[in-house]
């Protein structure tokens, strides 16, 4: 069995938790025996049983893949219409029906009838796989639930007591909630550290959270991402706690991390969150105000060490088992 990894963006342009999750799916699964190349688009005679489609391929893409006789299996995030209304997703689906009768070349472009022609879809919660049945009338037994995993270096024992620095770790962009987020952790005099990198440091949202730096530096701490992921472990482990506030997520692998770490978790009360994390973690309601998200810091801060930590999520090696036993399967259906 040989198993082919695509992706429509490039890594150089679009960094952040596809990447990662990508790169460590495609090392668990060697380590479990399956042969995982990235696919050449260049060349014609590269062989492969199966296409594993890391977003949500054209339909013609999964046509032309069947034509040689290649499953395709995807994962999409669905990280917008996760926290959706529910008002809003019967409109959503309205309009899929009505498109599928008045312009189905257009549907060509949305890729919505995927989900139907694939072989499998890979969905990181059960709130994603039910919104992929719901939404774009996947076939159940199409649908798989596979979360995202952690590295071995994120679960070693949590020894030292926990340190003052709140910890982020997020590239610098609005969806995150970065900046939001320092403004309230200023007004609760709770210090505050940020992870990661913005996609250009010419960018407005950038500009305005390295100001606010500067402004506070005894609350607010920046020093651009952490490439060693065992370093990255050990400030997680002594971290008084890990947040993260964003609009949106699908399954974030920063706060798996996290998690494993043993670092207790106040996250946006999403969908996602609720469903991965459960009565594990805190939960800071989207939208708020500074002042009510500097309450939520405040509270989480004086509570973070006597909180249960979070369960330990899964190893990578685990997800990876989950997936080669799904392409097996695929590979014995006709």
């Amino acid at each position: 069995m040989k198993v082919l990894f695509d992706h429509s963006s490039p890594f150089l342009l679009a960094h952040g938790g596809f990447q990662i999750q990508i790169e460590q799916t495609r090392a668990a699964l060697k380590q479990v025996g399956v042969e995982v190349d990235f696919l050449r688009w260049w060349d014609d005679g590269q062989a492969g049983d199966i296409i594993h489609y890391f977003g949500r391929p054209f339909t013609s893409y999964v046509d032309l893949a069947h034509r040689k006789s290649i499953k395709v299996v995807f994962t999409a995030l669905h990280s917008s219409l996760g926290i959706r209304s529910a008002w809003k997703r019967r409109a959503q689906k309205a309009l899929i029906r009505t498109a599928e009768k008045v312009l189905p070349s257009f549907l060509e472009r949305l890729s919505w009838e995927s989900y139907r022609a694939a072989d499998a879809c890979i969905a990181l919660t059960p709130w994603e796989a039910q919104l992929v049945r719901e939404m774009f009338d996947a076939p159940p037994d199409k649908v798989y639930v596979v979360p995202n995993g952690v590295e071995e270096v994120f679960f070693a024992p949590r020894m030292a007591p926990s340190g003052k620095w709140l910890v982020t770790t997020a590239s610098i962009l609005p969806v995150k909630r970065i900046v939001e987020t320092a403004r309230a952790a200023v007004l609760a005099e709770t210090p505050y550290w940020v992870i990661g990198k913005p996609m250009g440091e010419n960018e407005a949202y950038y500009r305005d959270y390295s100001e606010l730096c500067r402004a506070n530096p005894k609350i607010l701490r920046y020093e651009g991402p952490i490439a060693d992921r065992a370093k990255l472990a050990e400030v997680y482990r002594e971290a008084r706690g890990f947040i993260l506030l964003s609009d949106w997520e699908s399954l974030s692998i920063s706060a798996l991390e996290a998690a494993a770490a043993q670092c207790p978790l106040l996250l946006s009360d999403l969908p996602w969150a609720r469903t991965a994390f459960g009565d594990q973690a805190s939960y800071c309601p989207t939208g708020s105000s500074t002042n009510a998200t500097a309450e939520s810091l405040r509270q989480f801060y004086a509570n973070a060490v006597t909180l249960k930590p979070p369960e330990k999520p899964k190893r990578w090696v685990e997800v990876a088992q989950q997936l080669k036993a799904i392409y097996e399967s695929l590979l014995t259906t006709s």
